[in-house]
């Protein structure tokens, strides 16, 4: 099992779902979705940070479409009061 930090610095497991509900919410079809979330399951290492996945997560996003990348931004900034 794959440990991700937290940005307050906890480890919790990696989920997969996590990212494809993101990913879906942000306009990406399904199947894509579940093709970022295995690309980067297979890619990432144990103590990875949530930073470091969302980055990979947006790069995908934005090769792909790059409104579904806006869409995630917006998202996080407006709701999460996150910036990237």
């Amino acid at each position: 099992m794959v440990l991700i930090k937290k940005r307050d610095g906890r480890k919790e497991p990696f989920v997969p779902e996590k990212i494809i509900v993101s990913a879906i919410k942000s306009g990406a079809p399904p199947d894509y979705a579940r093709t970022i979330a295995q690309d980067i399951e297979r890619s990432t290492r144990d103590g990875a940070t949530t930073h470091e996945i969302k980055t990979k997560v947006l790069s995908m996003l934005k090769s792909r479409n790059p409104e579904w990348e806006r869409n995630w931004v917006v998202y996080d900034s407006a709701v999460k009061k996150r910036t990237t």
